[in-house]
């Protein structure tokens, strides 16, 4: 029986030593099979240890607590054999800057193969036959094979990792902020061929971004989070047009545009809180200008939006922000 889904994360918590709270506090996310999912949020929010997570790509010392089930197993009870394993087909991640993936002293060619080959899913002649085909896939020529990382340009060399990620046909793949050191137009070039590749493959894609622009226009649904928390999660068009946690609405406010009215951009006021010191109640309530008393003294639970099928808000007040952002 095929599992539900190709990701599904429940209850994780992750402690960090000489932190006096969790860095992620009972995180719920899943991804199906063929479904692009966006994490969205501010740096430091915890969306790239989430993401690792599926990997086993903790921090040491982490105590780490819940499932991160991938294609149905428990990546947190699997033994370094089974993550190994893991690691070789089953989840595959893109990382932030190809030239730190990278090893500038290997070939483009023994980078692509060296995986497969080395664990015997492929004879080097099947994995060059099948690397071949994927930088096809990417729109790069063949010939790249035999070039070192230097001798190509940057949006060239993500391409490159994009096609390293499907060597294995991986049932879910990882993408942590893959556009953020390519220019605008090769971000745009990049973000089309993820969505080909992921239609073409039915691949599980779990998209990492500050970009909610770019969430918005590539994920069928969204996780938001703040300070290792989901605030909110939805369908992608309802959740920015009706957003129903004031992080979510500030974030959507903060987002520069082209028909956004002169004057200065609005900016969330203060910082997240501190991992060194403990927290009551609402983590946002400091930032937020709905907050009340009750936001001080009682953590709110995460609920479904009425009328709004799918979205859940973890808020003591998302019924105040019944309106959709371009009325607000």
């Amino acid at each position: 029986m095929t599992p539900p889904y190709v990701l599904d994360i429940q209850g994780l918590r992750i402690t960090l030593p000489g932190t006096a709270r969790r860095v992620l506090d009972g995180v719920d996310l899943t991804v199906a099979a063929g479904e692009t999912v966006a994490l969205v949020g501010e740096s430091g929010s915890g969306k790239t240890l989430t993401s690792r997570s599926a990997l086993s790509l903790l921090p040491p010392g982490a105590l780490a607590e819940g499932t991160v089930a991938v294609a149905g197993d428990d990546v947190l009870t699997m033994s370094a054999e089974q993550v190994r394993a893991l690691r070789t087909g089953t989840v595959a991640m893109i990382f932030q800057d190809p030239r730190a993936a990278i090893n500038p002293l290997r070939r483009i060619g023994d980078f692509l193969t060296e995986g497969s080959v080395l664990t015997r899913t492929m004879s080097r002649t099947a994995a060059t036959a099948r690397a071949t085909e994927l930088l096809k896939a990417v729109g790069v020529d063949a010939s790249v094979l035999g070039r070192y990382p230097g001798q190509v340009s940057g949006g060239m060399l993500q391409r490159v990792m994009i096609a390293a990620s499907l060597m294995g046909d991986p049932a879910l793949l990882l993408a942590d902020e893959p556009t953020t050191a390519l220019d605008v137009t090769t971000q745009a070039e990049v973000v089309a061929l993820l969505g080909r590749l992921q239609q073409r493959f039915g691949t599980g894609l779990l998209f990492v971004t500050h970009d909610l622009d770019l969430a918005a226009a590539l994920s069928d649904r969204v996780y938001v989070m703040y300070a290792g928390r989901i605030v909110e999660s939805g369908p992608a068009h309802t959740l920015f047009t009706r957003p129903r946690h004031p992080y979510t609405a500030a974030l959507l406010a903060s987002t520069p545009r082209l028909d956004a009215p002169s004057g200065r951009l609005p900016a969330i006021d203060g910082q997240p809180p501190d991992l060194r010191t403990e927290v009551t109640g609402c983590l946002f309530a400091p930032r937020c200008p709905l907050a009340t008393e009750v936001c001080d003294q009682r953590e709110p639970d995460s609920r479904s939006v009425p009328e709004q099928t799918g979205q859940q808000a973890a808020c003591h007040h998302s019924d105040r922000l019944g309106r959709s952002t371009a009325d607000a």
